[in-house]
């Protein structure tokens, strides 16, 4: 198809650029209109990672660096919007918290306190205002002005070792949870022992997401390392290739970085999310100033597909 399109005059790495940008936005789409085909029942969080071609965690972070909110948040809105519609038409309470998966009038009560900031009650009576808020409809839109260097890393199994922590299958409830984990290790001592054991790429302090759908989730912070493990946890990484980013500020510049490269790099990249965890690797461990680099794992698209 590239040799087509010079033929006519095109450029055939805008174009697939182009169409890259389409099937991604296509994707986003269609888990949209999943997520609006079962309000009133169970979503299914790794439904939406295949549908999109990506795991639930990085369904996850990629709906919120793309919508602004997280996805947990937008379906209860969502649902919170329709529950609104619903009592307006005089719907008993209990029923309509049922309807949209709350086991009791109480959580179904909060949480439509929390979006409309009355209780469900009230709005059965005229004059009450309540918020509406409509689906997404995610569109191409033009970004990366700014350029964004990177590099490819294709790596062989390696080993970790260090200290880790579960994590929910929903995001939204570990936000408080990394940098609490990050604080501990910092204070107790684990980091100065994690910084002896280092030995092999990548060199630095690893903050390792281990998302897999058919693993439990967890967090890691390690070091690569060969030697004993020290009474630490071990876990392995497996082969992958990774798109690898550097940057330096402190833990607000290295999430934006992160959103620039959900929201401006991989829609049009000719890359699509591997399957190995999201790596983190701090190359100095002054947090005010720290120098990192971002390993988002890739695949590379077919770039015959669609043209």
């Amino acid at each position: 198809m590239r040799e087509e399109c010079s033929k006519i005059g095109l450029e055939p790495d805008i174009i697939f650029e182009e169409v890259s940008q389409m099937e991604w936005v296509k994707r986003l789409n269609e888990s949209i209109r999943y997520i609006e085909e079962h309000l009133t029942g169970e979503i299914d969080y790794g439904q939406l990672g295949k549908i999109a071609c990506c795991s639930a965690y990085h369904y996850q972070r990629m709906f919120t660096y793309m919508a602004g909110v997280s996805l947990s948040e937008y379906i209860r809105r969502r649902r919170m919007s329709l529950a609104a519609v619903d009592l307006q038409g005089g719907g008993r309470v209990i029923d309509i918290a049922a309807k949209y998966g709350y086991s009791s009038p109480t959580a179904f009560n909060r949480a439509f306190q929390g979006v409309h900031g009355v209780a469900p009650s009230a709005v059965r009576g005229e004059g009450i205002s309540v918020k509406s808020y409509p689906p997404i409809t995610f569109r191409i839109s033009v970004k990366g002005a700014e350029e964004m260097e990177y590099r490819i890393e294709t790596k062989e199994a390696f080993r970790i070792v260090g200290v880790s922590c579960p994590l929910e299958r929903e995001l939204e409830k570990n936000f408080a949870v990394v940098p609490q984990m990050w604080q501990d290790a910092a204070v107790n001592g684990t980091i100065g022992k994690l910084a002896g054991m280092m030995d092999t790429p990548p060199m630095g302090l690893l903050g390792v997401s281990a998302c897999g759908d058919a693993e439990q989730w967890k967090y890691f912070i390690a070091v690569s390392s060969t030697k004993d493990n020290g009474g630490f946890e071990e876990y392995t990484v497996p082969a992958a290739t990774w798109a690898v980013f550097s940057g330096e500020g402190t833990n607000t510049s290295i999430q934006e970085l992160e959103q620039r490269i959900v929201t401006e790099w991989l829609p049009s990249s000719g890359y699509e999310y591997g399957s190995a965890p999201d790596i983190e690797v701090y190359l100095n461990p002054d947090p005010q100033n720290a120098k990192y680099e971002v390993w988002i794992p890739v695949v590379q698209k077919d770039s015959g597909k669609g043209l």
